[in-house]
């Protein structure tokens, strides 16, 4: 089985319920006529409306619609990894990714999430949900209202930056990281950009918008290098 991450930088059904190329992109890499898709929406505290979205959304598309409560009565979490070993696609929503990563190391998720790569099943999200499949991610769950460096799961080796057009301050801030040694090497996206990993290497850069793309950025003598990745758009 191959092991499979679609990490986005923004965009999808949480950002562009209209334009759901990059979600249709997810259930495609699966192979299957009607994948379980099950949505992990910790970092938004599993916000309802959050969660509503989501199954307005997926009843659009050929699958089968699910989701994980930590929050809330779910019954799922009487056997975490049987349900979510189950799933073709386990897809992570945004929100504050600092505190959607202790909860699941409290709860074991990222222990199961780790096993459910391996098995092949697709992990993909945006924001927090793209973050945390790295080494190390930019993030705004740290410190209210301002941009610092944390620890993913590190599936992915390196660093991400979501958001990378949608947030003004995100470009400067991963530069500096980077230049001051903070964070490693990695991989930015704009919103509506999904990075597309098989393995541990980078298979391909999909968007959902003409002009959003996908980035390498590396430091070389001091200086941060910014390379643009070839993106398919998707429409």
């Amino acid at each position: 089985m191959k092991k499979q991450i679609i990490a986005m930088g923004g965009g999808g059904f949480s950002m562009e319920p209209d334009n759901l190329l990059l979600d249709e992109y997810i259930l495609a890499q699966t192979g299957k006529e009607r994948p379980k898709v099950c949505f992990l929406p910790t970092a938004s505290g599993d916000s309802a409306g959050y969660t509503e979205r989501f199954y307005e959304s997926m009843s659009t598309l050929t699958c089968e619609p699910n989701h994980l409560s930590l929050f809330h009565h779910h019954p799922g979490t009487s056997d975490l990894e049987g349900y979510l070993l189950t799933q073709d696609v386990i897809y992570v929503g945004g929100g504050n990714t600092r505190n959607m990563i202790v909860l699941w190391k409290e709860w074991g998720v990222d222990v199961i999430l780790r096993k459910a790569w391996e098995q092949g099943i697709v992990l993909a999200g945006l924001s927090a949900g793209s973050i945390c499949w790295f080494e190390h991610g930019v993030t705004d769950s740290v410190i209210p209202k301002q941009l610092h460096y944390m620890n993913g799961l590190g599936f992915l080796p390196g660093s991400n930056c979501p958001h990378y057009d949608g947030e003004a301050e995100r470009r400067p801030t991963y530069h500096r990281q980077l230049r001051e040694g903070l964070i490693p090497a990695g991989f930015a996206a704009d919103d509506g950009a999904g990075l597309h990993f098989i393995g541990t290497d980078l298979h391909r850069v999909v968007s959902s918008r003409p002009n959003a793309k996908g980035y390498r950025l590396n430091v070389v003598d001091g200086v941060v290098t910014e390379d643009e990745l070839d993106t398919n758009y998707l429409g």
